[in-house]
């Protein structure tokens, strides 16, 4: 009888691993593990504890305002200068003044349906006072801009209230003008509105320090420590064993 033919047999490769392999391998190496676990374990804590705090310093200023709760220029206009102009400015004058660039990053946003400019920076209480300088010289910039915009649009709107008087003079003495000088009296007192109801720039905050740190917490980095050095130590476990392997199998040659 010819026997029934068995399905193919399952290939045999000497270089399987089972787990009973690398755990016997990770006992090996052991000793890498607990030396690069412990190192990047200590290195986390001690970062954790000497790392310096940091905060966020926050400056908050309201723009200037015309009739009608419209503002002379738009948030986003005054943060897009912010951030293409004025604060490289700063950074550059900063750089080759002192051969280094500032310590601390200048942000600048609007918060949502308002006049207000919020400009942050998060560092360290040891460079308070460069974060305070850097921010006032932004508020004076604004301000500068603000109140010559506001002086151009007051000065235009006390021109146009003036020939409107003149106007309405000139029409008094006149025939059939009544009409004429209705609209003239309605539009001057339009006029006269929106002049009372300018606006001016405001500083409301100058760089005050939030009342939490900003930066990852100290317990934190510590389990991310902890999360590495095991991570790193089993790795480099099998690591040097993988270069020893290579060592003894060049050796034997």
């Amino acid at each position: 009888m010819v026997e029934a033919s068995q399905g193919p047999s399952r290939p045999k490769y000497d270089d399987e691993i089972s787990l009973v392999d690398l755990a016997t391998t990770f006992l090996k190496r052991r000793r890498v593990f607990y030396v690069v676990f412990v190192v990047v374990s200590l290195a986390g804590v001690a970062y954790a504890l000497f790392a310096p705090e940091r905060y966020e310093y926050v400056t908050l200023v309201k723009l200037a305002e015309k009739a009608g709760g419209e503002y002379l220029e738009e948030p986003a206009t005054i943060i897009a200068e912010l951030d293409s102009l004025w604060v490289p400015g700063l950074q550059a004058a900063y750089q080759a003044e002192n051969g280094r660039y500032l310590p601390f990053k200048i942000e600048a946003s609007n918060p949502e349906n308002t006049g207000l400019v919020r400009i942050v920076s998060e560092a360290s209480p040891s460079v308070e006072k460069l974060v305070e300088s850097n921010h006032q010289q932004l508020i004076e910039r604004l301000e500068s801009d603000q109140q010559q915009a506001l002086t151009t649009l007051r000065k235009s709107l006390e021109k146009q209230i003036k020939a409107l008087g003149s106007t309405i003079t000139m029409l008094e003495g006149g025939e059939n003008t009544g009409e004429a000088i209705a609209t003239a009296v309605e539009k001057q007192l339009s006029l006269e509105s929106d002049l009372e109801s300018l606006s001016p720039f405001e500083a409301l905050v100058t760089s005050r320090q939030s009342g939490e740190n900003a930066g990852p917490s100290r317990s934190l980095i510590v389990v991310l420590s902890v999360m590495l050095g095991l991570m790193g130590g089993i790795f480099m476990a099998f690591i040097a064993e993988f270069v020893g392997l290579v060592r003894d199998q060049l050796s034997g040659e």
